[in-house]
């Protein structure tokens, strides 16, 4: 892949997910974010990984983790298998393959993510963050509302 393709396999990096690593565009949907996230752990963008997971889980992210993970993989392609933008309201549902290799072997990491729309902007809703959320507690995406009348279906 030469410098200039984006990794996400869309475009050129400068014009297709580079803009929102450096803050100048935001997603306009959910694939679109999920793609440039993968980008992200390909340009090790860590910090656009934290700015890009639901607000009230950011604290929870173990950031040296998600820098490690990206840096001692080579990422090879993004699959995007579907994406349902409108499960409700504020939700959109992303399947996708992410292949890389290890060092030792070729992987593929095959994953169903979950994003949520809040004051206009996508945010990945994290599974793997070690956060104790109550149901009745506010919800992690800042709507207000509780949590399980909001996001915590798509945990």
């Amino acid at each position: 892949m030469s410098e200039k393709n984006c990794p996400c396999g869309v475009g050129m990096y400068a014009s297709c997910c580079q803009p929102f690593h450096l803050g100048q565009a935001k997603a306009q949907t959910a694939a679109q974010l999920m793609r440039s996230r993968y980008s992200a752990f390909v340009k090790h963008e860590i910090d656009y990984i934290v700015k890009t997971t639901a607000i009230g889980q950011q604290q929870a992210l173990d950031v040296a983790a998600l820098a490690e993970w990206s840096k001692s993989n080579q990422w090879l392609k993004l699959e995007v298998v579907q994406a349902k933008e409108k499960i409700d309201k504020n939700h959109a549902q992303v399947e996708f393959k992410a292949h890389y290799h290890d060092g030792q072997q070729a992987q593929v990491h095959h994953e169903i993510s979950h994003f949520v729309l809040y004051k206009g902007t996508w945010y990945f809703l994290d599974p793997t963050t070690a956060m104790q959320i109550t149901m009745k507690q506010a919800c992690i995406c800042g709507s207000g509302k509780k949590f399980k009348q909001c996001c915590a279906q798509y945990l």
